[in-house]
């Protein structure tokens, strides 16, 4: 699988390139799912390899979808690798090793939108500049989207519309995002007509 194809609608939505090896002091790579297809992937166009496994550390989670690909990335030698159960369990791994990382770090997201929102804003706020950060989208589509209405998140969405997780409010999701909440935005789509909701269409997989 290679990068999953984004459709540009509006200037939030968040658009995604292939990962590129670049020099760096440390090479930090987070990924779930397929994403570890992009960063194996990466690791094959670089001309020196070596270097940046010796100074890698992977952080890796499984995939929604259930896709665990640790195993692969393990076997490619880096320094370090981490491997958590979820995202959640995998973002205080990645606020540790950001506390020690200094000016130098490249960063590779890679997988779901998800992981990739979620690790991308836990670099901003450490003050790391935008341009040391790669992002590829790589295997599911379902999205993590905030309801504006009750504030709640509510993860792996694939349908639209959908029920809030939290406040049950049926929600069209929408393709304005959010870098600081790392999320897409869920907006109530009967509100002027409560029950009046079109039959859920499965568009995230």
């Amino acid at each position: 699988m290679t990068l999953t194809p984004v459709v540009p609608t509006i200037r939030s939505r968040p658009v995604y390139a292939p990962l590129e090896p670049r020099p760096g002091r440390l090479h930090l790579m987070v990924a779930d799912g397929e994403g570890a297809d992009a960063v194996t992937d990466m690791l094959a166009k670089a001309n020196n390899r070596s270097e940046i496994l010796a100074s890698a550390h992977v952080i890796y989670a499984p995939g929604p979808n259930g896709t665990d690909r640790s195993d692969r990335l393990k076997a490619l030698g880096v320094a370090q690798f981490f491997r958590a159960p979820t995202i959640p369990a995998l973002l205080p791994r990645l606020i540790r090793v950001l506390a020690d990382a200094h000016m130098g770090t490249q960063f590779y997201l890679a997988g779901t939108e998800g992981l990739i929102g979620q690790a991308e804003r836990e670099i901003m706020a450490t003050g790391f500049p935008v341009g040391a950060i790669q992002k590829e989208h790589r295997g599911s589509t379902v999205r993590r989207v905030q309801c504006v209405h009750c504030k709640g998140i509510t993860e792996n969405v694939a349908t639209d519309p959908f029920k809030c997780s939290h406040c049950g409010l049926n929600l069209f999701v929408r393709d304005h995002y959010s870098r600081r909440i790392a999320a897409f935005q869920g907006v109530n789509i009967d509100a002027e007509d409560p029950g009046q909701v079109p039959e859920p269409v499965v568009r995230f997989t």
